[in-house]
């Protein structure tokens, strides 16, 4: 697995690669962590999910902690390019209403900066 990190209009954007599961997770939520703490102000995430090839609950999990230190720090975050696999993993988990997914990087972005 792989993480790119860019910043587009105060947003931060992870682009996340390859296969999110077992120990691997702990690199995303780790990278993840790194933003949090850096970041200055409101918090705002971007996760792109175009180059996961497989996601575990493992990698949920990661996403889930994730999400609740951004929301602790008054932040947001948002998902794009989600697959079948992850959706699905978000629905029989429960978690589907917790992440909105958006068609475009655009509208992602545009919604995080109007919220």
């Amino acid at each position: 697995m792989a993480v790119h990190v860019r910043h587009r209009e105060g947003v931060v954007i992870l682009e996340l690669s390859g296969k999110i599961f077992g120990p691997v997770a702990l690199e995303f939520k780790r990278a993840f962590d790194e933003q949090i703490a850096s970041f200055t102000g409101t918090p705002k995430f971007l996760v792109d999910f175009a180059g996961v090839t497989i996601m575990g609950s493992s990698g949920l999990g990661a996403l889930t902690g994730a999400y609740v230190s951004v929301e602790q720090k008054g932040g947001l975050v948002a998902l794009v390019n989600v697959g079948t696999n992850i959706q699905n993993l978000m629905i029989r988990s429960r978690l589907v209403e917790q992440f909105e997914p958006f068609e475009s990087e655009d509208e992602a972005i545009e919604a995080l900066n109007t919220e």
